[in-house]
């Protein structure tokens, strides 16, 4: 009797202590994330001063390089000599696609694998239910799809906002020759278009080459920048026809609606191109329609031969 009260008290006391290991646990826990979350800015030490302003503005915006700047940053380091030669077209696509600007490429991508390691553990409890030993392989490839459906959806983004650029872009050009047309200087002009089309990713870009300009850039630097800032075909054309307009004194008035009316006549020439492979296009579908009405039609008067005529 008095070992199993011996034993009682044993397990009351473990359990208590079960009980406060979790309880300390939670706590320490919590603590850390409200540390994390709440932290204050980083000191500057041995780093550039600007890169650590870059840090800074960046665990403001986002909470989640904030929790885990470590890891991301030893995945940063990581990506810098595995995907070297990617880091320049990842590098457009995080200006291209409209996200802050204080993220590198190498960490971006540090952050999007990070995501999918998180959620490794779903993927093999899930495969390793459904396939057995094979699950964990599965799993594997599982994150590594992740990992790609996340600079998949990059360039998609990216690619989908260059698009809208280039369909408001006359419009904005159109705005920018009627207001310098009736007397506004350059910055004037701009900054009124901006305002107008602040809610829009055209207005957002002009919107940083009027920031730069405002800092001390020249035309053609802030220009230059948002042509390797977007890194786009069409509209590298239009910003080289402007900085040769300034280099040579053309009016930009003129400028900006002579490329107006390229870019809409591109719009058309690329809608009549769509239009005419449309025809093409449906020759496939339109064959194998044609085919099975032809089985449907027929069918039923074959099938009665088949049974019936050749039985007599």
């Amino acid at each position: 009797m008095t070992m199993l009260l011996a034993i009682s008290d044993l397990g009351g006391v473990l359990q208590a202590a079960a009980c406060a290991a979790v309880g300390a646990a939670v706590f320490l826990a919590a603590w850390l994330i409200l540390r994390v979350t709440r932290g204050t800015d980083m000191e500057q030490g041995a780093e550039w001063r600007y890169d650590i302003s870059r840090m800074n503005e960046l665990r403001r915006l986002d909470v989640f390089y904030r929790m885990f700047q470590p890891i991301i940053g030893w995945l940063a380091r990581l990506n810098r000599g595995l995907f070297r030669d990617n880091l320049d077209e990842v590098q457009r696509e995080l200006q291209a696609a409209g996200l802050p600007r204080f993220w590198l490429a190498e960490e971006y991508l540090g952050r999007a694998e990070l995501i999918a390691v998180f959620c490794s553990p779903l993927y093999v409890y899930l495969f390793h239910d459904w396939f057995g030993g094979t699950g964990w392989l599965l799993a594997a490839a599982a994150v590594l799809a992740q990992v790609w459906f996340l600079r998949f959806r990059l360039s998609r983004r990216a690619y989908s906002r260059l698009r809208e650029i280039k369909r408001r872009m006359p419009f904005f050009l159109d705005l920018l020759t009627l207001l310098m047309e009736a007397g506004s200087t350059f910055l004037g002009a701009l900054n009124q278009a901006v305002k107008e089309f602040r809610d829009h990713p055209v207005g957002e870009e002009f919107g940083r080459v009027l920031t730069d300009m405002n800092l001390g850039k020249t035309r053609v630097e802030a220009f230059s920048a948002m042509r390797d800032r977007l890194g786009d075909d069409e509209i590298t054309s239009i910003i080289g026809s402007i900085l040769q307009g300034e280099l040579l004194g053309t009016p930009l008035a003129h400028v900006f609606r002579t490329q107006s009316d390229v870019l809409r006549l591109k719009r058309t020439q690329r809608a009549e191109t769509i239009a005419g492979e449309a025809g093409v296009n449906m020759l496939l579908p339109g064959v194998l329609v044609m085919v099975a009405t032809v089985l449907i039609i027929v069918g039923p008067f074959l099938l009665n031969y088949l049974q019936f005529g050749m039985s007599m």
